[in-house]
């Protein structure tokens, strides 16, 4: 384009909402059994995603064999060399905890993970908000995860790593909970991951009113609804997240009773398929 020519674009047209974008991942957590047991390592996880032709993966912390920078670095390296993006590592926190040394140390463990997902390139994290201690409230523990969201949200900001809370039972159990968390820590670099398998009861209502905050989605292939569990609507949840400007990684998060390994490249197929449905 000439230089004239594009200096005479309407200030509209940079301002214009970007067209949907949907793209599809693996959360290593589906291989979890695999993992665990060392019969797949972090480097087939990410083979395996580049040969089902995914975008990216999220890398699930729990099972790393080391966090030296050798070890990362390498990941780092492979993950490049096959066009899979290392976007995301999920960790486990518990950040229901008042203000002292318990809440310190909450914080300290996502620096220690803010500064991993920083040398392989992960511009997020998937944390726990916890669960409410049978001694205090819903209220009293949601002012503590706000604190340490607030604390642990500074540090992730300067390293340019978004802190994603996953609804994941517990404080976050309920949409309004941790929409109202995420409103009061009042950051950039806080917002929600959204899991749509992780409600009980009105999944899709509460997956609709997380969305306009989602920055990650990991969709799962049930979900329960009132002790009734049943096929997730993937594509339900895709008009949603579309209608929200929502615009990222759709990963898929395995958890159900067939064997990972028969089950996971079919659903693959129909994960591409609803991304593809919904990007322009």
């Amino acid at each position: 384009m000439l230089r004239r020519s594009f200096l005479s674009l309407a200030p509209a047209a940079f301002c214009a909402d970007p067209a949907p974008r949907l793209r599809p991942a693996l959360c290593a957590y589906s291989f979890r059994q695999e993992l665990q047991s060392k019969a797949m390592t972090y480097e087939d996880v990410i083979r395996f995603s580049a040969e089902h032709k995914l975008d990216g993966v999220d890398l699930t912390v729990y099972w790393f064999p080391s966090a030296e920078d050798s070890y990362l670095y390498g990941l780092k390296q492979l993950a490049y060399r096959l066009g899979v993006e290392i976007y995301s590592i999920s960790i486990r926190t518990n950040m229901c905890k008042p203000p002292g040394e318990e809440a310190n140390k909450e914080i300290a463990e996502v620096k220690k993970w803010v500064d991993v997902a920083h040398k392989l390139g992960a511009g997020h994290i998937r944390v726990f908000g916890g669960t409410v201690p049978k001694t205090s409230n819903e209220t009293e523990a949601a002012g503590w995860v706000v604190n340490v969201l607030k604390e642990a949200g500074k540090y992730a900001g300067a390293h340019g790593v978004i802190l994603g809370i996953e609804n994941h039972g517990g404080i976050t159990d309920k949409a309004s909970n941790i929409v109202d968390i995420v409103k009061r820590v009042n950051s950039p670099w806080v917002a929600i991951n959204l899991d749509t398998g992780n409600f009980r009861t009105k999944v899709y209502e509460q997956i609709e009113m997380i969305a306009p905050h989602a920055v990650n989605v990991q969709v799962k292939v049930e979900v329960s609804e009132d002790g009734k569990r049943g096929e997730s609507d993937w594509d339900r949840v895709a008009k949603t997240l579309v209608s929200n400007k929502y615009r990222g990684y759709l990963a898929l998060e395995y958890e159900a009773k067939e064997a990972a390994a028969t089950a996971i490249p079919r659903h693959l197929v129909a994960l591409r398929k609803i991304c593809a449905k919904y990007t322009v």
